[in-house]
């Protein structure tokens, strides 16, 4: 068990039942690459590992600032993000000498804007050219853009990041070492520390509106068994995969009726119940470009070996500039005119007096 309370471990094992001689207790502190690479080498000095499974996430979108580490990055593009990545690579010479070797990242219906869950609900998921993460030094940009500060885009980007660290790696190193790179969404655990930095009354509303009106709530326990199928099972052995379930998921199902689940954004929207299905993830998250870039830059941060090619600021133009700072930052323009689409870029909103319909990626 990785994790930054060893106290706090040991109570929860006591209290699950967990026999002492099936678990060990290890701290890892993902707001320190230290401690990361630390952790990295008393585990390859002691244990065998068939899987690494990356789950850890901070989401603060109540914070009107953001909040550093001492190596110098926003706290959640580091914990969600960075030390992943760098966890990831400390490990992967080590896991693949599993006789079924598997890293997985969780990654999040938000982050992925073809999804009513990830495309409907501001703000959206979008990493633009990177310029951020590009241009960051010791408290640095805190977006991975380098647009405005906001907590809950900040999460939605590392969970993007997320799931294109992972085709990235697949493309990288799943046929020179055989290990299965997967990520996935489990559904909405509504009622998990995820959402500590909400309102005490969002708190308590939040896992009904999820469970009676979208139908998207999943419990931790069956969350968990979700998990476990991605990291077991034979059916899940293949590797680039964004994996998900639709199960109770309903209401989200009107917004464009009379279209089959896939085209309504439907699939993957969580809920109890259903069964597991292979996924198409955003456009964005299937840059390959980008994802190059992202892991370069993310390499680079951690202070791995990285190509220099793709770790400069990119030119932006002022639509960029407008889509990452807000309309603020493009006088006479309104907000909303303007949505991003899947891709990350400016899209005009439809006409004076139409619906505003989900469409591949669109408001």
């Amino acid at each position: 068990m990785a994790v930054r309370n060893p106290e706090k471990a040991k109570l929860a094992a006591t209290q699950m039942g967990f026999p002492k001689d099936r678990y060990s207790i290890m701290p890892l502190e993902l707001e320190s690459f230290e401690s990361v690479r630390s952790f990295s080498k008393k585990l390859k000095a002691t244990r065998n590992v068939d899987t690494l499974i990356c789950n850890a996430a901070l989401y603060l979108p109540a914070h009107q600032n953001p909040r550093y580490t001492n190596d110098g990055y926003e706290v959640s593009q580091q914990v969600n993000h960075l030390s992943h990545f760098l966890l990831v690579n400390e490990l992967l010479p080590h896991v693949k000498r599993s006789k079924d070797p598997r890293i997985i990242i969780v990654g999040s219906i938000t982050g992925n804007t073809n999804t009513v869950g990830g495309g409907a609900v501001w703000p959206w998921a979008d990493l633009g050219k990177l310029n951020g993460l590009a241009e960051a030094t010791d408290k640095g940009p805190a977006m991975m853009n380098g647009g405005t500060w906001n907590g809950a885009k900040a999460y939605k980007d590392s969970k993007l990041a997320n799931m294109m660290t992972i085709l990235e790696a697949d493309r990288r190193f799943h046929d020179k070492t055989g290990v299965t790179f997967s990520t996935m969404y489990p559904g909405c655990i509504a009622e998990t520390g995820l959402f500590r930095d909400k309102k005490p009354w969002f708190r308590k509303l939040f896992p009904l509106f999820m469970r009676y009106v979208t139908g998207g709530y999943v419990s931790e326990s069956e969350a968990g068994e979700r998990l476990a199928e991605v990291a077991m099972s034979d059916r899940c052995k293949k590797s680039g995969v964004y994996w998900g379930w639709n199960g109770a998921a309903k209401t989200v199902a009107y917004l464009k009726p009379g279209l089959d689940a896939n085209s309504r954004g439907l699939t993957g929207a969580g809920g109890a119940g259903g069964s597991i299905e292979e996924l198409p993830l955003s456009v964005e998250a299937r840059d390959p470009e980008k994802a190059r870039r992202l892991w370069e830059l993310s390499a680079k941060a951690v202070g791995l070996p990285y190509d220099s090619n793709y770790v400069s600021p990119l030119h932006e133009t002022a639509a960029e500039i407008a889509a990452k700072n807000g309309p603020k930052s493009l006088p006479g323009i309104p907000l909303p005119s303007f949505v991003p689409d899947s891709r990350g870029q400016l899209d005009k909103r439809a006409k004076e007096g139409t619906s505003s319909q989900f469409q591949g990626g669109r408001l």
